[in-house]
This record gives C-alpha cells, sequence and structure tokens, in this order.
C-alpha cells in the first residue's frame, strides 16, 4: 500500500459488547503506517455487519441510517485529507483527525522569529507591491519589539502563542517610557506590528487576534499652515543668503502645488504637461499611494518654475528634506512667523490657505492632493472647512445688518 495514501476502515470492537449482544462501531484512520481510532457512537449486532462492503447488512430504517451517516463520516475524513495536501504542509494522521473534527491545527512559533519571516516574505515584493521605505518600516517595528522582549523579559524571544493584550499594553508603555515616542508614533508601530499577528492567526500560530480588543488611544490632529499673510509675507521677504531665498522659493512652490518632498525633488520636466484646458498641469505618481495625481500649475508656481530653469531634467534644484527643515526654522525666525514650519507645512497651506479658503470643494483638494480615498482629506481639513465657513456667515451677518 502507498505510504502517502489514505486507509478508512470501520470495525466493531467486540471486545466491548454489552448485554443486549451489540458492539461498538469503530473508525480507524491509517496513514503513513500511522493508525488513529475513534468511535462512531453507534451500536451494530455482528451478524448484521458485513466488513467486506463496510455497512449494516439489515434493510431497516435504522441500519440505512447508520449506513448513510457512515458514507458521511467517509466523505468528511477523505475532505479533510484533500484539504491538507491542498495546504502543501507536512501532515500526520493526528492532522487529519483534527481537521475531521474541525479542530485547529495549532502551530508552533515565536514573535520575533515570525516577524522576520514575515519581512523576508515581503521584501521580494519591494518595487512591485510595497515601496522600499514601507518595508524598512515594518523592519523598524520588529526591532523595537525584538528590544522590547530582551528588556521586558530578558530573552532573545517569545512564544507567539502567549501574546495577549498585557503584553500589548507593555509594549506600548515601553515605546512612550524607554524609546520616548509620542501617541501618534505608538499608534504606527502597534498598527504595523499586528499586520504580521494577524497573518499568524490566519495561518494557524494563533487561535484568535490576542489584540482585537486593542483600541488606540486617540491623537488630536491640529494642522499646521501659514495663514495668506504669513505666506504673502514669506513671499515678499528678501534674504540676504542665497540658500535660504532657495528654500523659501522650494517652499513656496508646494505651497502652490502641494507636492510633497519626495514629488517635488523628483519632479521632471517630462512631469510637466499641457493639459485638456490648454493650461500647463503636473502629472506625477505620488510616492506615498502610487496614484498619478494632477495639478494645474497655478502663476507664482510658474515663475518659480521659469527662474531655475536649466538644462538639467528635474525641474527644481535639489535639496534633501533635513536641510530644507532645519533652513524651514531659521526662516520663520527671520520673517516673524510663529509657527514650527516643516517642508511637508507647504502641502497643509496649499490645502487650506490656497484651496479651501477661496471656496475649492472638499473632492476637488482631495482629488489634487491624491489622497486614497476623501475620509482622509476630511479628517485633517474638516476644521479647516468649519473656519470657512464661520467667516462666510460673519461676511452674511454683516451684509444683512445693513
Amino acid at each position: 500500500m502507498n505510504q502517502e495514501s489514505l486507509s478508512v476502515l470501520f470495525y466493531l470492537n467486540k471486545a466491548k459488547t454489552n448485554q443486549k449482544g451489540i458492539c461498538p462501531l469503530y473508525c480507524r484512520i491509517t496513514f503513513r503506517k500511522k493508525r488513529k481510532q475513534f468511535s462512531t457512537s453507534f451500536f451494530v449486532n455482528p451478524n448484521s455487519w458485513n466488513s467486506k462492503k463496510q455497512l449494516v447488512k439489515e434493510q431497516t430504517e435504522y441500519s440505512n441510517s447508520i449506513n448513510g451517516q457512515l458514507s458521511l463520516i467517509n466523505q468528511k475524513i477523505q475532505k479533510a485529507y484533500l484539504f491538507l495536501q491542498v495546504q502543501n504542509i507536512d501532515f500526520t494522521v493526528d492532522d487529519i483527525l483534527d481537521k475531521f473534527f474541525n479542530k485547529i491545527i495549532q502551530k508552533e512559533d515565536n514573535v520575533v522569529s515570525y516577524f522576520k519571516k514575515y519581512l523576508a516574505t515581503q521584501s521580494k515584493l519591494i518595487n512591485k507591491d510595497i515601496k522600499p521605505v514601507t518595508w524598512k518600516k515594518f523592519e523598524y517595528v520588529c526591532n523595537h519589539v525584538e528590544s522590547f522582549i530582551s528588556f521586558k523579559y530578558n530573552k532573545k524571544d517569545y512564544p507567539l502563542d502567549k501574546l495577549n493584550q498585557q503584553f500589548l499594553t507593555e509594549f506600548e508603555y515601553y515605546l512612550k517610557t524607554e524609546k520616548d515616542q509620542k501617541q501618534v508614533t505608538v499608534n504606527k508601530v502597534i498598527q504595523r506590528f499586528r499586520k504580521p499577528i494577524k497573518l499568524a492567526v490566519s495561518e494557524g500560530y494563533l487561535n484568535h487576534d490576542p489584540f482585537i480588543n486593542h483600541k488606540p488611544n486617540r491623537v488630536k490632529k491640529e494642522v499646521v499652515f501659514l495663514t495668506s499673510e504669513e505666506l504673502i509675507l514669506l513671499e515678499k521677504y528678501h534674504f540676504q543668503q542665497s540658500r535660504l531665498g532657495l528654500v523659501r522659493d522650494l517652499f513656496i512652490f508646494c505651497c502652490y502645488t502641494g507636492l510633497a518632498y519626495h514629488e517635488m525633488v523628483n519632479l521632471k520636466k517630462e512631469h510637466l504637461v499641457i493639459g485638456f484646458d490648454g493650461n500647463k498641469w503636473i502629472q506625477i505618481k505620488r510616492e506615498k499611494t502610487s496614484k498619478l495625481i494632477s495639478v494645474p500649475l497655478l502663476p507664482k508656481a510658474i515663475f518659480l518654475i521659469r527662474k531655475y530653469e536649466t538644462i538639467s531634467e528635474y525641474v527644481l534644484p535639489k535639496f534633501s528634506n533635513q536641510k530644507i527643515n532645519s533652513y524651514l526654522k531659521e526662516i520663520s525666525v527671520i520673517v516673524g512667523i510663529n509657527k514650527t514650519i516643516t517642508h511637508h507645512t507647504a502641502r497643509k497651506t496649499f490645502a487650506s490657505t490656497v484651496l479651501l479658503y477661496n471656496d475649492v470643494p472638499m473632492e476637488i483638494v482631495s482629488e489634487l492632493l491624491g489622497h486614497s480615498n476623501m475620509n482622509i482629506t476630511q479628517e485633517y481639513y474638516g476644521k479647516v472647512v468649519q473656519k470657512s465657513v464661520g467667516r462666510e456667515m460673519v461676511r452674511l451677518s454683516e451684509k444683512l445688518s445693513k
């Protein structure tokens, strides 16, 4: 007999014949020379059992019912066997029986080792389904988990099946106290940590999601942007140092286009196209979402493109994000803008001051920013819209009072 084939046999356990002279009927599964048996819960008269045909010979309603049930048991066992074969995993006769009884086949692994296997799998999808920077963020999370386990348990790893809500609570506390991370960063770490854990659940390493009841602490999202007055002040200021003037211009360009740093620094002349309306547009894929965005060029953005026009394939001079943010701190002090400004502030200014405060609808703002859905735009800029509504109501009130 082929060792990889499955054998299902029903037999009478005559050693347990009761006072009525009937025997319990058992089922035996044989796979790879290993056997497992279980009771079918049926009792049969030995004289009525046909072992060769594997059925009760009598033609009664009870006998027909038993034969029907035995056929169903055999079908379920075969189905469990085929299911495990399709999974392309190594399995035993115990696994077949567990699947037949709908028991979860529990696998064993540790948190860090499983996370690293997940990273290895995802690394093959870099530049296909995920960005290198996204993969790197998950690697950072894995490192944080590993350092926490070493700190808390003085071990290199921790069993997956011992994960619970307390582990996550203590991990959050560790990130805040030992790593000095803010709540918004902690929430991102937990969000990424849960992704491989959910995969571990689906693969049978865990019976359920140990963090299913976890609710992240809400973070108040405050949108920092330049007002119309601050934007004009920054545009008109004359800097003595050319580096500050250049950084200011790069910042202003994004205030009128909404480009994030990666889109700005990678903007090439090929991305400048003539749109359906005969005007110049930017068409470029957003780095974060890979979504194609189309942004009409406003006059001030066109002026800056012409100002820095060179034979280079790139539209604007190259500058590192770190230096831009460093110089913007210096610029805000010189100009007298009492806000912490980063390059990303320009994107917020484009959405708020340039678009929403000029009555551009929210859905168009979402499209120009390249957000994956409207909810993201609404979440960040809902209060800006409320301020705009309030401003218009003041104007209406003044108009009606005349």
